[in-house]
């Protein structure tokens, strides 16, 4: 398991960054300011259209602010590389790749070019690849047989599963996850949210996970931000960052849910079952 320090130094620091989108321009994010920490697992919540997916894209590298820096220990960056992982909610898995060829594709185009695939060295990179992509097969907990299978064969949860590991597979300082469960059923849903708790404690990759289900936030993050919107002529900001203990008692349920209700946007219950997955919380 992964030593969970966390330095001082922030890993990403997002300064007066604006963001606005049509003609004429709509803002989407209005001086936002935000530090992620390496190792923390922040879970982002808000409203449809408040801007969640554009500031994962800004950490991405896909996207630039209009206004304001996106820095990622200290440099920007201008597009997106390895050292950053990405998970959309739909599966993002090519049809006409196996589960085995799916994996190890991120390693395979960040390492070679067309004609490094001639090199001896290719061959053996694959191989290595190969092995690589097998551990997380059975670290995702699916079965070596299932490396030779298409996307069409598996229910959303597994191609959601070899998603992850095909994030992961580059070694990424920093996941993002854009309401990756989001449209898979409780059951299967419940089992991935165990899945990327225990892969980040292996890891100790800094997630940054975009959901609008206070619950799912509670039940995975170290930390909480909500964006919300001062006003409609004006981008999101952070309206709350709220840190969640780990482990999270029942004691501090109520001062949770207090910090929560302090934001107009989110509505809360609590069951009277102790732990993370006690807190059931509804957003708007």
């Amino acid at each position: 398991m992964v030593s969970r320090v966390l330095t001082g130094m922030p890993m990403i620091e997002i300064e007066n960054a604006s963001v606005a989108y049509g003609s004429p321009l709509r803002p989407v994010l209005s001086g936002m300011n935000l530090q992620i920490r390496e190792g923390e697992f922040v879970c982002v919540l808000g409203q449809t259209g408040c801007g969640k997916s554009t500031l994962l894209r800004l950490v991405l590298g896909s996207e630039r602010p209009l206004l304001g820096r996106v820095l990622i220990d200290g440099r920007q960056h201008c597009q997106p590389d390895r050292t950053r992982g990405y998970v959309p909610q739909k599966y993002s898995l090519f049809p006409d790749r196996t589960v085995l060829r799916n994996i190890t594709f991120g390693g395979e185009l960040s390492e070679f070019n067309l004609f490094g695939r001639l090199t001896p060295r290719y061959y053996r990179r694959q191989r290595q690849l190969n092995e690589e992509a097998m551990s997380y097969l059975r670290r995702i907990g699916m079965r070596e047989s299932d490396a030779g299978k298409y996307p069409d064969q598996l229910s959303g949860g597994m191609q959601q599963r070899v998603a992850i590991a095909q994030a992961l597979l580059t070694k990424p300082r920093i996941l993002l996850m854009d309401e990756a469960f989001s449209a898979l059923d409780p059951s299967t849903r419940k089992e991935m949210q165990q899945l990327i708790r225990k892969l980040w404690r292996e890891t100790g990759t800094t997630i940054l996970f975009v959901t609008h289900n206070t619950q799912e936030a509670l039940s995975l993050g170290t930390r909480i931000i909500v964006l919300a919107k001062e006003s409609p002529d004006h981008g999101s900001r952070v309206a709350l960052d709220l840190p969640v203990p780990e482990p999270c008692h029942e004691e501090e349920i109520p001062r949770l849910v207090c910090r929560l209700e302090s934001v107009s946007q989110i509505n809360t219950e609590v069951d009277s079952v102790p732990g993370r997955d006690s807190v059931s919380v509804v957003l708007n």
